[in-house]
Parts: C-alpha cells; sequence; structure tokens
C-alpha cells in the first residue's frame, strides 16, 4: 500500500525551539531528522511526505517554515502545512502571503493547546476564511471534548474552508469516551468540506495497544467519512509515544486489509494528492 505522509514533524534542535517535549522523556532531548525517517520507511510504502508544523516555540513558528521549505522538493518532501495565527490580525495578511511562497500546502493552529475561546473570536475566524479564499486547506487539533461545542461552531462559520480533523479527532482510547468522541466525528462528517486524518490515534491509547483496540474508531470514521474523505498520517516522531512508525505502518495495512485495493489507494495517497495539491 503506497502511503503519503501527510504528518511527519521533525525536531531539529540546533535550530528552533520545542518547549512542549520537555515533559516527554521520548521526545525530550533528541534530534528528529529526515535521515532517521527515511531509515524507518524504508521499503514501507511511503512514497512521500508532507511536513507538518512541529509546534515549536511561538517566537520561532516563521522560522522553522522558512527553514523547511529548502527541504521541499528532496527526500520526497512534497510540501509544508505550516503554523499560523489567525487569532491575530497584526501581521497575519504579510504571513499569509510569505508562507505562500515558501512551498507551504496548507496551514495549522493548534487549538487544543490554548483557550476554547480563540476560535470563537470573529478575528480568528475571517482570518480563517482568507486561508479558504487563497485555496489552502487548514489542519484541525481539537480533543473529543471540543468538537462539539468548539469545532461545530467554527466550521458553521467557515464554510468555504476545507478542514482536516486530525488525529482521528484525538478520541481518549485509555479513559474510554467513546460517546463523547463518536457524538463529535459524527458531526463533524456532516459537513463536506471536512476530511479526516488516520494518524495519531495510538498514542492516545494504552502502551501496546494493538488492532483489535484501535479497530472500532478506523470502522465508525470509514462508515462516517469514506475513503475518499481520509487520508493517512504517521504524526511521526510523537508516534513513538504509541505504536512507534514502522508499528503504526503495519498497523494502517491490518486496519484497511478490508478495503478495495481503490479504497485503500484513496487513504493511502488520493485524498491527500486532492486535498493538499499534491
Amino acid at each position: 500500500m503506497d502511503l503519503i505522509d501527510t504528518h511527519q514533524h521533525l525536531i531539529l534542535r540546533d535550530h528552533l525551539g520545542y518547549a512542549w517535549t520537555a515533559g516527554i522523556p521520548a521526545l525530550a532531548t533528541a534530534d528528529f531528522t529526515r535521515a532517521d525517517y527515511a531509515w524507518l520507511t524504508a521499503g514501507r510504502g511511503v512514497v512521500g511526505t508532507i511536513f507538518m508544523e512541529t509546534g515549536v516555540d511561538d517566537a520561532d513558528y516563521q522560522a522553522e517554515a522558512r527553514l523547511v521549505a529548502g527541504m521541499v522538493g528532496s527526500s520526497g518532501m512534497l510540501g509544508q502545512i505550516a503554523s499560523i495565527r489567525p487569532e491575530e490580525d497584526a501581521g497575519f495578511d504579510a504571513w499569509l502571503e510569505e508562507a505562500r511562497q515558501l512551498k507551504t500546502v496548507g496551514f495549522r493552529r493548534i487549538l487544543h493547546v490554548v483557550p476554547d475561546e480563540v476560535s470563537t473570536t470573529e478575528t480568528f475566524r475571517r482570518n480563517l476564511r482568507k486561508i479558504g479564499k487563497a485555496g489552502l486547506p487548514f489542519d484541525l487539533n481539537f480533543l473529543s471534548r471540543q468538537l462539539e461545542p468548539v469545532g461545530v461552531p467554527l466550521l458553521r462559520a467557515c464554510p468555504d474552508q476545507v478542514f482536516i480533523l486530525d488525529h482521528c479527532g484525538v478520541p481518549d482510547v485509555v479513559a474510554g469516551d467513546w460517546e463523547i468522541w463518536e457524538a463529535g466525528v459524527r458531526a463533524f462528517a456532516g459537513f463536506e468540506n471536512v476530511v479526516v486524518k488516520l494518524s495519531g490515534i495510538t498514542a492516545y491509547a494504552a502502551p501496546g495497544a494493538g488492532v483489535d483496540v484501535i479497530r472500532p474508531y478506523v470502522e465508525r470514521l470509514l462508515e462516517l467519512f469514506g475513503p475518499q474523505r481520509m487520508l493517512w498520517g504517521s504524526d511521526w516522531p510523537v508516534v513513538d509515544l504509541g505504536a512507534g512508525l514502522p508499528g503504526w505502518i503495519g498497523m494502517t495495512g491490518e486496519l484497511l486489509a478490508g478495503l478495495s485495493a481503490a479504497e485503500r489507494a484513496a487513504i493511502g495517497t488520493g485524498t491527500a494528492r486532492r486535498v493538499y495539491g499534491v
């Protein structure tokens, strides 16, 4: 199964700050480079990647995009999803224009690390509509508890923006919040401008959780979104908190084995090519 990895992070501490990793021993000190990624994915069907902004320190988010722009086009990197701050008018238009010249194929603002109110302001929504008008998608990071009360109003306010719901909607698999998560992703699936990213979920399950634990979530997402509205991502190196990169690739093959070749191709590469334009 060919895969375009739509969620490839890099951690390059000589260049950028990653304060969020400090409390996570597996990520706190090491670099995670393109060479590391290539070694882990060799022979496993990854035919291209899209870099996903890595939640660098606020002072560094533009520097990250400028750095990564020089990597796009080599080692299979097809484009980047850059960080942006729609909640701030100051400098927004200038960064949107510059980032579009940095081989950017989409934008993200991580919304589970800021107050829920951030995405409810008219400033945020007005600026988000500018991203849609520019023809670029926006990746959404919400916790499952945020999907209905925070996420759905945002979707309603920006009907012309293509959204990607990251990490399967972040179910708390360990805590067993199936009902909250299921109601949220069902509501999201009702918006035709939303696709879902098959990524990240093993990091929210108990250590060692196997396919049998993850399968009900993936099956429900397939039921609600269908393969044409699903794409794949590794969330490397955060995936090391769960199955690990080779493990997640293997699990993906098992989880999707019952689909047709065309359906697997849509999830593996087709939806990514369409949504991100790569």
